[in-house]
């Protein structure tokens, strides 16, 4: 069976590519050529409730979400898309729970990836429960959540190691692959000067890897 992906990152979104380990770790950031990528003006909320979701088993968006009071006028909890202003479409560019509920999902997972919406107090909360809420009702069955705003690579490392494993793996459950990719992290090289042959720094602190945490069915 087919298994799509679908990637929003800020201002970037929307990548559609077959899940399989020969292609699954080279869509993030644009990567693979089968990838159906939208970038900037692109990345609007008409993009994101048009496209048909439905065929799509992980759903990511690199963007920042925004509680009641952010913004003035702002009520609930919601993801922030491109400024209707930018990407010349109607709307406000808030991606809110009313809006993620009326999405038809058949998710298994739901990546919010570079939004620190799953602190543990506070606004954050609301933000990661509220959403949450929205994209279960949607349809997904599990969410990945950083809890502070993630350094880029490491995020990109361990957020491709995962899908990797579980493309490679269809027996591993999401929590496992994630628990793996995490200890790749770790005792992975980090970031390497390939002309001086040395490592610059190690990736095993937990500000890179701990962030990520999962909510919902872990099988």
């Amino acid at each position: 069976m087919q298994a799509y992906v679908v990637w929003w990152i800020l201002a970037a979104v929307l990548v559609g590519v077959e899940l399989t380990s020969g292609t699954f770790y080279l869509l993030v950031y644009g990567l693979a050529a089968a990838a159906d990528v939208f970038v900037g003006k692109a990345a609007n909320e008409r993009n994101v409730k048009t496209l048909d979701l439905s065929d799509r088993k992980v759903v990511m968006f690199a963007t920042h979400g925004l509680v009641p009071g952010d913004l003035n006028g702002l009520t609930q909890p919601a993801l922030a898309l491109s400024a209707p202003n930018v990407a010349d479409v109607d709307g406000d560019g808030l991606l809110t729970i009313d809006e993620i509920l009326a999405l038809r999902l058949n998710a298994d997972w739901v990546v919010l990836s570079a939004c620190n919406t799953a602190t543990g107090d506070g606004a954050g909360a609301e933000a990661v429960s509220g959403l949450g809420r929205a994209f279960f009702y949607a349809g997904t069955r599990a969410l990945l959540v950083s809890n502070w705003p993630v350094e880029t690579t490491s995020a990109r490392a361990l957020t491709t190691d995962l899908f990797r494993r579980q493309a490679d793996d269809a027996a591993l459950s999401r929590a496992q692959a994630l628990r793996q990719a995490m200890l790749g992290l770790i005792d992975g090289p980090g970031v390497v000067d390939s002309r001086a042959n040395r490592t610059l720094f190690s990736y095993a602190h937990p500000i890179f890897w701990a962030p990520f945490s999962l909510v919902g069915d872990g099988g």
